[in-house]
């Protein structure tokens, strides 16, 4: 049986970045969902479809370390990379931390890391 396609559930305020950042992962084979805020975010989140959120931390309304708090006390195992200009001073939450600048190669490579290391668990 082929391996599941992962399901990463983007969140990013700017409508450039996440249309492009949601284009590069659609072609590098994961499923792409999209939130343009945390509030948005928390309403389609679903830890049975959703592997992964990539999220950014500056955005109007809920910053992306308060969506990953709340993420984390829903489904705890849930993997959570920000991606961001703007680290938050708490990043507990937060599962891997790529600072920008840095490019959607790095993004991928820590996502693929993170998802295989939790795919080689038994």
């Amino acid at each position: 049986m082929p391996p599941r396609i992962k399901t990463i559930l983007l969140v990013d305020d700017n409508d450039d970045i996440r249309v492009l950042t949601k284009w590069f992962f659609d072609n590098v084979g994961y499923v792409v969902d999209t939130a343009r805020s945390a509030e948005e975010a928390l309403s389609r989140f679903d830890p049975k479809t959703h592997d992964l959120i990539l999220t950014d931390n500056s955005m109007s309304g809920m910053s992306g370390a308060e969506l990953a708090h709340v993420v984390k006390m829903r489904s705890p195992s849930t993997l959570i990379v920000m991606f961001t200009g703007n680290p938050p001073q708490d990043h507990s939450c937060i599962d891997t931390l790529i600072p920008k600048p840095a490019s959607l190669l790095d993004v991928k490579e820590a996502m693929d890391k993170l998802l295989g290391t939790d795919e080689g668990r038994s």
